[in-house]
């Protein structure tokens, strides 16, 4: 009997110790270049219409015939005053006559891939989707050099709400 006490002692320690494999949180989301391919159906969660003196030249902020339109994947909200890893957000720019016509995203990737920007990456997408390329083939896509100096140091105004502006 002291033998089967033992035993089974040892199994409810041991089993309470064992890893819990119920947390479905990801550590890191990284996205392809099908991650954004379905965000027009998406919730718009913002829209703005005409010129934004906050934005400058971003976002066509100048242009008074501009709308903007901003999906977040599955209404996604912050938890706990910030967004969650993998949360996905399209923002498409447009006027009447189309000479304004930008897709931009951002995507939260989390494992400390950005950490003075809240560990969000940013790109620039085509109409489709997927993510661009400038004219040399490189992915219009990251956290440092072009993408830090045209998304990241302005997303930096929002920090306290984790680096987004379109929702309180």
């Amino acid at each position: 009997f002291t033998i089967l006490s033992f035993a089974l002692l040892g199994v409810i320690i041991f089993q309470s110790c064992k890893k819990d494999d119920t947390n479905d949180t990801p550590q890191e989301f990284v996205a392809d270049n099908s991650t954004f391919s379905n965000f027009m159906s998406w919730p718009i969660d913002a829209t703005a219409d005409g010129a934004d003196p906050a934005l400058g030249g971003a976002h066509a902020g100048n242009d008074s015939t501009v709308k903007r339109n901003v999906y977040f994947q599955n209404g996604q909200n912050r938890v706990n005053g910030v967004y969650p890893i993998g949360t996905l957000i399209v923002k498409h720019t447009k006027n009447p006559d189309l000479t304004v016509d930008e897709y931009t995203a951002m995507a939260k990737r989390g494992n400390n891939f950005s950490p003075t920007g809240g560990d969000w990456e940013f790109f620039v997408l085509k109409p489709d989707g997927s993510i661009a390329t400038d004219g040399n083939g490189n992915v219009l896509r990251g956290s440092t050099g072009l993408m830090n100096g045209m998304c990241l140091n302005c997303h930096s105004a929002a920090s306290s709400k984790d680096y987004i502006f379109s929702k309180n």
